[in-house]
């Protein structure tokens, strides 16, 4: 599938071979809404690590992670930042992960290219590795920085639906999730861990409900055995993966494969009332749901009565819905979407339900 921004093709839910920055600068600019980005550690590890039984630790040791100096990381890294803010959409933002050992660099090389810093969220391991030598604390933590591609960019952030996650409360910045182990740890034709730095699928998961849109655009650049495209497609959301390593693209592709996408009720997620699109009392008024001279009702029985420019005019008083409401309540607000009632057929009704129906039609 492909969804084309004048003659340039973009790739939807495929995986790309080759080096991340020159295929992120090959894609059409201004085309993606969201990055998620696991770049390479630069563990800098010394000498195999060991167990207390002397058996070796399947540590990150892959020539990936592998950098000569790091001024050589740092080079990389603004390069591939500067590709990847190309991609984005003016509005759109990024996810970053990493440890102590590089995301301090990371966080400077994002702030040096443009975007703005909108949190820094950890991820605090339910289940992390020993530290087997005894020498430093268990490190039981990596840190995500999300930003967006500038301080004026207009990023999702669907604040309902992660309080909805997390049982009514607003998500913090600390997520308690376990590594991946057991069922959801990949293995290769070995039986051998796929890759050493595979991510929980619930981590993306609270990272694609909480800043995209079913329909969104989700590109990683270091795609790996591909959690971010398996829960992007169980989202609804399109992906772009780059991924060098064959391996790794083989066990990622089968992986998806497997992957059924959520219907379509099932997609929808918790919406801020903020989110939701302002319909002015007036129009009510001009399309005839309410009418000059109609009474509405207080929740004490004063009556007001619309105007023709959708205002109203009490005994005393005149204004907005709001005015008139906070006036009679001897408030200094209120909001009169729920303060008012009219009457149908004997009945009171709110007429906040005349304002969900004009909603639901631009829905539609």
């Amino acid at each position: 599938m492909t969804k084309t921004k004048g003659a340039a093709a973009l790739p939807l839910n495929t995986i790309l071979d080759g080096d991340c920055i020159d295929v992120m600068n090959s894609l059409p600019e201004a085309s993606v809404d969201l990055i998620f980005a696991d770049p390479p550690y630069n563990l800098q590890l010394k000498g195999d690590l060991h167990r207390p039984d002397n058996s070796r630790v399947d540590a990150v040791d892959d020539a990936w992670d592998q950098f000569s100096s790091f001024a050589v990381y740092d080079t990389f890294t603004r390069e591939w930042l500067a590709a990847a803010r190309r991609l984005l959409k003016p509005d759109g933002a990024i996810w970053v992960i990493g440890s102590y050992h590089n995301i301090f660099r990371v966080g400077a090389a994002l702030q040096d290219a443009g975007f703005w810093i909108l949190n820094d969220v950890v991820w605090r391991k339910s289940n992390p590795m020993p530290n087997f030598r005894g020498k430093r604390f268990t490190n039981a933590h990596e840190t995500m920085i999300w930003a967006g591609k500038s301080e004026g960019s207009r990023y999702t952030f669907n604040y309902e639906a992660l309080k909805a996650l997390n049982e009514g409360i607003q998500m913090r910045s600390d997520w308690v999730l376990p590594i991946c182990n057991g069922h959801e740890r990949l293995k290769d034709d070995k039986g051998e861990k796929a890759h050493p730095t595979q991510k929980p699928e619930g981590l993306l998961h609270r990272v694609l409900v909480g800043s995209t849109n079913p329909g969104d655009v989700v590109l990683d650049p270091f795609f790996g055995t591909g959690t971010t495209g398996a829960v992007a497609k169980m989202l609804g959301r399109d992906f772009i993966g780059i991924e060098r390593e064959a391996a790794y693209r083989k066990v990622a592709e089968k992986r998806i494969a497997k992957v059924r996408k959520f219907d379509r009720e099932a997609l929808q997620v918790s919406t801020s009332k903020r989110a939701e699109p302002r319909v002015p009392f007036g129009q009510l008024v001009e399309r005839g749901m309410l009418r000059p001279g109609e009474e509405l009702y207080s929740p004490r029985g004063q009556i007001a009565k619309v105007r023709a420019d959708g205002t109203l005019i009490g005994n005393d008083v005149k204004g907005s819905i709001h005015q008139v409401g906070a006036h009679l309540e001897g408030a200094p607000s209120c909001n009169g979407w729920t303060y008012w009632t009219f009457k149908r057929e004997g009945e009171k009704v709110p007429i906040d339900v005349l304002r969900q129906q004009i909603r639901s039609e631009m829905a539609k």
